[in-house]
């Protein structure tokens, strides 16, 4: 069956997501970094955040209680403006372009990823170049759950089997493969991707 739609992760596909550097942005005293890095961007807040059952409030409420107050202002700052500081993975946009282009594909996004990313996503550059995009805070569910894969395939009318989820999480590729969509393990090289591509479109 001919590959008809690309869908793609968001965090380390399209764009690095990088606490050290999203952090250093606005840090320099290596121990406060470190400090910042490990609880503003503690997954047992992101994970709650990627399923919608804690509000932004609720994680920096969270996060003063192990900062001293001194860091609370900053932490705040980084929080709100992490979504500014994620820089594109090199190549994936002109390769976004190229295979809209040369092969026709459908190109959507699927990412575990909080309300608050959401509600800014329209700001994201790279984001303008798909046809959509599905959000796991929006659902209450995350991959590699089956039904955000249903969900996804619903919303946009992707038959699985022509379809190819590009993710650079072993468990969410196989969560995809599971459901009848073709997976590709992204390592970080946009240029080992555009070969597969060109292989299979």
């Amino acid at each position: 069956m001919k590959i008809k739609n690309v869908v793609f992760d968001f965090g380390q596909v399209l764009v690095r997501f990088d606490p050290e550097y999203m952090v250093g942005k606005y840090v320099t005293d290596k121990n406060d970094a470190r400090l910042l890095e490990e609880v503003v961007f503690d997954r047992l807040y992101w994970d709650r955040l990627d399923l919608g059952t804690i509000s932004d409030d609720e994680t920096l409420s969270e996060c003063r209680k192990r900062l001293p107050e001194r860091l609370w202002k900053i932490a705040d700052t980084i929080y709100y403006n992490w979504v500014y500081n994620i820089p594109e993975i090199e190549g994936m946009s002109e390769l976004i372009d190229y295979i809209k282009q040369k092969y026709g594909v459908r190109v959507v996004v699927l990412s575990n990823i909080s309300k608050y990313f959401a509600s800014h996503s329209k700001e994201i550059p790279i984001l303008s170049k798909v046809e959509g995009c599905v959000f796991s805070s929006h659902l209450g569910i995350t991959k590699p759950n089956r039904k955000i894969f249903e969900h996804l395939c619903s919303t946009f009318d992707l038959a699985p089997n022509e379809t190819v989820f590009v993710d650079d999480s072993v468990v969410n590729i196989e969560g995809a493969e599971a459901f009848g969509i073709n997976g590709y393990l992204f390592d970080g090289c946009s240029k080992k991707l555009k070969e597969y591509f060109d292989n299979i479109l």
